[in-house]
């Protein structure tokens, strides 16, 4: 997928990039419950799960 499509994915439906990227585990757990406490931290968190990789 392009990078592109997956930063825009990660920023408006973070636990949807994390699920694609690391799967069903803590990562996802995490940004869940980041998304649901405030909506920005699950953002820059799964945009970091994506950069961290590249």
């Amino acid at each position: 997928m392009s990078t592109i499509i997956q930063i825009l994915i990660a920023f408006f439906l973070p636990p949807i990039s994390v699920l694609m990227t690391n799967g069903f585990g803590l990562h996802f757990l995490l940004n869940v419950l980041l998304c649901l406490l405030f909506y920005l931290p699950g953002s820059f968190h799964a945009l970091y799960l994506l950069l961290r990789d590249r």
